[in-house]
């Protein structure tokens, strides 16, 4: 079996490549052309002799193509992703994530692959207006960010309405672990808490389901695997919410050292693009699937910090600065 992996040097995608790997499936690892001719976080890998690079452009219906033949199976992961640069770049926004899906779409139905799994995300329902968020609630863009994964969805689900192509949607909540970018809230916390006891953050009070990466790539595996996804949308998460400000204090205490966090204005999103709250419903892929989590939000923490801490990787943060 084929996998075709879109955005496979970044966070998610690398570590889902190596996984895939690592169980015996074939892959093809598919992302942005560069003319160095480097493959992120990909370029070290233990693994790099038995994966296959192409690079090329997710917007370009051509490179996908080309990069898609020969495989059974394409894992889309390819995006722009960080909220608050969607604010001074939405227009990019729409042709990576919109335009790069349609791509990745109409390729496999040419090349009449077995089967398409496209990665959203938790954002596209908003700030949760109950307990937990399940697949059947309300979509609400509060950000360009969202509204470009709102309209990839669609277009997907409407490819699989329209022409039969086999797509299932996996739908992760907010994901961790070693890689991430300091654009995300649990490396810039605990970057800046590394080097300084004050932590200069946004808003407190939002609370996140924090999925482990390793805990979303055995899911992507469970999603492959499962004859009940297709035309479906799945939530991937543990059914947990902490707010930032005892996210904090955790990482406080797994550091044992006092972090005082400093609000800055420039980190808060405007009020009606805040999504407060995000708690996920996982209870269809653990019906439907044999997939549970394996970390709690602890042990995840501690294995981040344990990489960052290694070989200078905090040397790759610029803590001092805020990562859009």
């Amino acid at each position: 079996m084929k996998i075709l992996v879109t955005g496979s040097s970044g966070f998610i995608g690398s570590h889902l490549t190596e996984y895939l790997v690592k169980r015996g499936y074939k892959v093809v690892a598919f992302d942005r052309y560069n003319s160095n001719n480097h493959y992120g976080w990909l370029e070290k890998s233990k693994y790099k002799k038995k994966i296959k690079f192409i690079l090329g452009d997710i917007r370009d219906y051509d490179s996908v193509n080309k990069a898609m033949k020969g495989c059974q199976h394409v894992m889309h992961l390819a995006a722009l992703i960080g909220i608050p640069y969607s604010y001074i770049s939405p227009t990019a926004y729409l042709k990576t994530n919109v335009e790069g899906t349609l791509n990745v779409l109409e390729s496999a139905k040419n090349l009449n692959l077995k089967q398409v799994i496209v990665t959203s995300t938790s954002e596209v329902y908003g700030t949760a207006i109950k307990k937990k968020l399940s697949e059947n609630d309300e979509l609400k863009a509060q950000s360009p960010y969202a509204a470009s994964k709102i309209a990839a969805d669609q277009l997907s689900l409407s490819y699989y309405r329209s022409f039969g192509l086999p797509v299932k949607i996996i739908r992760p909540f907010n994901t961790f672990g070693p890689r991430q970018s300091a654009r995300a809230v649990i490396p810039t916390i605990i970057t800046q808490a590394l080097l300084k006891n004050k932590i200069k953050i946004g808003n407190l009070n939002a609370t996140r389901d924090f999925l482990y990466v390793e805990d979303l790539c055995l899911a992507y595996e469970e999603v492959l695997k499962s004859n009940k996804l297709f035309g479906e949308v799945v939530n991937v998460g543990v059914d947990s919410e902490i707010s930032i400000k005892d996210l904090i204090l955790k990482i406080s205490k797994i550091l044992k050292i006092k972090l005082i966090p400093v609000v800055e204005k420039q980190r808060i999103r405007p009020q009606k693009s805040e999504v407060f709250r995000l708690k996920c419903d996982n209870k269809k892929i653990k019906n439907t699937t044999n997939w549970k989590p394996k970390y709690k939000i602890d042990k995840g923490l501690i294995k981040l910090i344990e990489w960052i801490k290694e070989d200078n990787n905090i040397e790759n943060y610029k803590s001092d600065k805020y990562n859009i």
